[in-house]
C-alpha cells in the first residue's frame, strides 16, 4: 500500500520547511545507508578476512577479542576487561560473555590475570596470538579500505573525511528534534493509529 501524502518522506520533508534539494539528499542517503547496513550486517569483509588469514574463529568469537582489545579510539579511556567489560562492548548477555570468553581462553587467545588495581577481581587479556589475530584483521581491512580510496584524487578524500566525521554526528540532534517536530510526529503517530483501526478484524 503506497504512502499517504502526509507520510510520503518528500512531501513530509517539504512540509518542514526544508527546501527541494535537502529533501531529496534526505532520500537519496537513506537509501544508500540501508544497503550499507544490510551488507554491514552480512559481516563480508569480516568473513573474508578471517578465511583469508586461515584464523579458525567465527566473528562473534572475534568480536569477543576486539572486545577484550579495547577501544581504539583515543577519545575512551583504556581501562582493564572483566567479563562484564565484553558484555557491555559487544551489548550481549553476559552469561553469553562469559562462555565466549572461555572459549578464547581454551583456544589460546586470551587468558585471565589478576586486576592490578584490585587483586579480588579477575580481568581477560589477550595473549600473543590473540593480539595477532586481531591487529591482523585490522590491517587487512586497512589494506581493501587504502586500495578503495587510492581510487579517489587527493581532493575528494581531503573532502570527503571531515564531512563523514560532520555527517557521522547527525543524531546526536535526535532529541531537539523531536522537540521541534512534534506537531509532525503526533500526526504520524495518529496515522499508525488511524491504520490499525482501518485493518479488518
Amino acid at each position: 500500500m503506497p504512502l499517504s501524502d502526509k507520510t510520503e518522506p518528500n512531501a513530509l520533508l517539504l512540509q518542514a520547511g526544508h527546501d527541494a534539494a535537502t529533501a531529496e539528499a534526505v532520500i537519496e542517503i537513506d537509501t544508500l545507508m540501508q544497503k550499507w547496513r544490510r551488507r554491514a550486517n552480512k559481516r563480508e569483509l569480516g568473513h573474508r578476512a578471517l578465511a583469508q588469514l586461515k584464523v579458525d574463529l567465527d566473528l562473534a568469537q572475534f568480536d569477543v577479542l576486539v572486545a577484550i582489545a579495547g577501544p581504539t579510539d583515543h577519545g575512551e579511556p583504556q581501562t582493564e576487561t572483566m567479563i562484564a567489560t565484553v558484555a557491555e562492548r559487544i551489548n550481549i548477555d553476559p552469561s553469553r560473555a562469559s562462555r565466549l570468553v572461555s572459549e578464547m581462553v581454551d583456544k589460546g587467545y586470551a587468558r585471565r590475570a589478576v586486576s592490578q588495581a584490585d587483586a579480588r577481581r579477575t580481568i581477560i587479556e589477550l595473549t600473543d596470538r590473540g593480539i595477532a589475530v586481531v591487529e591482523a584483521v585490522r590491517a587487512y581491512k586497512f589494506l581493501v579500505m587504502g586500495d578503495f580510496l587510492a581510487e579517489w584524487s587527493p581532493e575528494d578524500v581531503a573532502a570527503f573525511v571531515p564531512l563523514l566525521k560532520r555527517f557521522g554526528t547527525w543524531m546526536d540532534g535526535i532529541e531537539q528534534a523531536g522537540e521541534k517536530h512534534a506537531a509532525e510526529i503526533a500526526v504520524l503517530a495518529e496515522e499508525i493509529e488511524r491504520a490499525g483501526v482501518r485493518e479488518p478484524a
